[in-house]
């Protein structure tokens, strides 16, 4: 794989003078195509032997081509901030609009290659490391990401002279990094991690390109047409299947969760008062909890028919908290700007901190309700999402985070009393909407999608919870217990 570059080909400087006026003005004109195309975004993951001049690549492209629409987005070492979030955070929060390219260094690859490169790898953390990009890439792939990579690479003897040349000048030393000055010894290591992340994850969706690096015109040749491949490609390459974790592949039953609640059931005032005060003081008792601190965090995403009680919900769970321990997130449809980005993009956003509790009034749950019920997308779009949003909550509990999703459900007769109770009342005509009205008329599509949704989605990691809510007060307290039990369970 390695073999010709390690062969260390070279290219005349007249070769190259020859090339470079049609590589950069076709750069150019390629990349004021996207941005006027805005169909896409595309994402260049610079990766290879240090001292094969990366560095110095992408600085040629940000010279042949317009700065101002490319991100070089540099990643080291995490943040105590990043490093309480899942480790692929940053780079959703990072992620370019549509039109715009962005150059990756340090990329999700960095735990792969440096396990890749020790002395007695773990093949097992290897193989999650990989199924981990593996998704991750199919999933921008699918939301309109275009992933290149690239390897840059040399022989060992070809580093070794580099960087001595560079270091026998003043001009060039600072371009030679301490890490560079360590390849020799573990040139083999290396080579061989890059061998393996390679042949883990590359695909026809997110390809990768090893570029000999030995020569400086070679290495800017075969990066710029790399690139320029890249660019000229009509869409992005779709993946042949979005990698789904284990329970997502299991057959689904679906049944009508639904129409099997008891919405007959309901609390006397007095029991209720007594019982609400009870469960909010656990509550306050577990956020406040040095373990909850240091190892957890609370997602809390609250879905169902419109005036189920939601807010009313939410405002006793808030009761119990710190003000400046939780943040609710009001959903609704989004923006020119967040359609620039992957589906899931603004929600991974609002991911928390150790510690902290992020609520949700409405959720990412709205691709597989509200865009299938309405026909704002196509079916294969929120049929690949229950995938996605498997994986994304997957992804929050493996960082610590407790999960939990409460689905409020009303009968028919009981959502019209309380749409004509908020007409009526000058506290709370605004919650009504023309919205809120045409989803009624759809009541058994969004009953048909709702049963699916919680088919493919209920996981024993981040639980739903179907609660019957026609009694206000019976509600709020199953939220209450379910976010308890499931704390105390955890701390």
């Amino acid at each position: 794989m390695f073999e010709e570059a390690e062969s260390d080909p070279k290219l005349s400087k007249e070769a190259f003078a020859r090339q470079e006026p049609r590589l950069r003005t076709a750069l150019l004109n390629a990349q004021y195509r996207l941005l006027n195309r805005a169909d896409r975004s595309l994402l260049i993951v610079i990766a290879g032997i240090d001292g094969a001049g990366k560095g110095d690549t992408v600085n040629l492209l940000n010279e042949w081509m317009d700065p101002r629409h490319i991100h070089t987005l540099a990643f080291d070492t995490p943040t105590p901030e990043e490093a309480e979030r899942p480790p692929l955070w940053r780079y959703w929060n990072a992620l370019p609009a549509r039109g715009r390219i962005g150059i990756v260094f340090g990329s999700w690859y960095v735990p792969l290659l440096q396990e890749a490169a020790s002395k007695r790898p773990d093949t097992t953390f290897i193989d999650q490391q990989a199924e981990l990009i593996r998704r991750f890439e199919a999933e921008l792939s699918a939301n309109g990401v275009q992933v290149i990579k690239l390897w840059y690479h040399l022989s060992a003897e070809a580093q070794a002279e580099r960087t001595q040349r560079l270091l026998a000048s003043p001009e060039t030393s600072w371009q030679v990094m301490p890490v560079d000055l360590k390849v020799p010894k573990k040139f083999h290591h290396l080579r061989d991690a890059g061998l393996a992340a390679i042949t883990h994850t590359d695909t026809a969706h997110a390809p990768w390109t090893i570029v000999p690096s030995a020569d400086e015109q070679v290495r800017q040749l075969r990066t710029a047409e790399a690139v320029l491949a890249a660019l000229r490609l009509r869409q992005v390459p779709r993946p042949a299947r979005v990698h789904k974790p284990a329970e997502s592949r299991k057959p689904v039953r679906i049944v009508d969760r639904l129409g099997k609640l008891d919405y007959k059931v309901g609390i006397d005032k007095e029991s209720y008062d007594t019982e609400l005060g009870l469960l909010q003081g656990r509550l306050a008792r577990a956020t406040r909890s040095p373990k909850f601190h240091a190892r957890h965090s609370l997602v809390l995403a609250f879905e169902g028919q419109d005036a189920a009680g939601k807010g009313g919900a939410i405002r006793r769970v808030t009761h119990a908290l710190d003000a400046r321990q939780y943040e609710i997130t009001p959903i609704s449809a989004p923006s020119a700007y967040e359609l620039s980005r992957p589906y899931l993009w603004r929600f991974w956003r609002q991911v928390p901190t150790l510690g902290r509790i992020a609520i949700f009034d409405r959720s990412w749950y709205g691709r597989v309700l509200i865009e299938r019920v309405e026909s704002l997308i196509g079916p294969a779009e929120w049929r690949r999402a229950y995938a996605e949003i498997n994986n994304f909550e997957e992804q929050l509990a493996g960082n610590g985070a407790i999960v939990l999703k409460f689905w409020l459900a009303v009968t028919p007769d009981v959502q019209l009393e309380r749409f004509h109770e908020r007409e009526r009342s000058p506290f709370k005509n605004f919650k009504i909407t023309p919205d809120d009205w045409r989803n009624r008329k759809r009541w058994k599509d969004y009953a048909s999608a709702t049963n699916e949704m919680l088919a493919r989605t209920d996981t024993h990691i981040a639980p739903w919870h179907l609660i019957s809510a026609n009694d206000k007060r019976y509600a709020r307290l199953q939220v209450l217990r379910h976010i308890v039990e499931a704390m105390e369970a955890r701390l």
